[in-house]
């Protein structure tokens, strides 16, 4: 016999919040898979400009198709990705670590949030330098594009805040110990 579950009630609204969670946490994968697919189509287009239409554009005898652009966009890509991945590293626990101490779980379990915490700390400082960053850079633009600076320099503050919340989830919520590689 099937179990009912109702509709709405307490269960439905863990459920909905369980649901909007992972969606939320999903968000950060997302932009990252969108930034490196953009970096490569970036860099085929960088590619294509330099070996393929200067020398097109020199033998018709025209004016060669201006490329700067495609190094600021990925230069702001690659900032982008680096800090957002840095984050989804923290959490997923994909950083290489080096066990060279062994401790018993209770003890590793401090040096872990020992860890996080100091984590925690450097994307707070890269947070908070990249918003000054922002805010002192705001009025000044790339060359090429004349894109505004502080877009760059918010991947820093994003980054470190993800890095925040990534390295205090893991305090809170901490993930199973394991014996080998994670």
């Amino acid at each position: 016999m099937a179990v009912k579950v109702p509709r709405s009630g307490p269960r439905a609204v863990i459920r909905a919040l369980d649901d909007t969670v992972r969606y939320i946490a999903n968000i950060p994968k997302i932009v990252v898979a969108f930034l490196l697919i953009a970096a490569i189509v970036n860099l085929l287009v960088g590619v294509f400009l330099r070996y393929i239409m200067i020398p097109v554009t020199d033998w018709l005898d025209v004016d060669s198709i201006p490329f700067t652009w495609v190094e600021e966009v990925g230069e702001m890509l690659l900032a982008w990705l680096t800090l957002i991945g840095a984050a989804i590293g923290v959490r997923e626990r994909s950083h290489f670590t080096l066990r060279v101490l062994s401790f018993s779980p209770a003890r590793q379990a401090l040096v872990d949030k020992v860890h996080y915490t100091l984590v925690a700390i450097m994307g707070a400082i890269a947070s908070w330098y990249g918003i000054q960053l922002c805010v002192l850079n705001h009025t000044l633009v790339t060359p090429g594009l004349s894109i505004n600076l502080s877009l760059l320099y918010a991947s820093a503050a994003v980054g470190g805040a993800l890095l925040v919340v990534y390295a205090l989830s893991m305090i809170v919520n901490p993930p199973p110990q394991t014996e080998g590689p994670h």
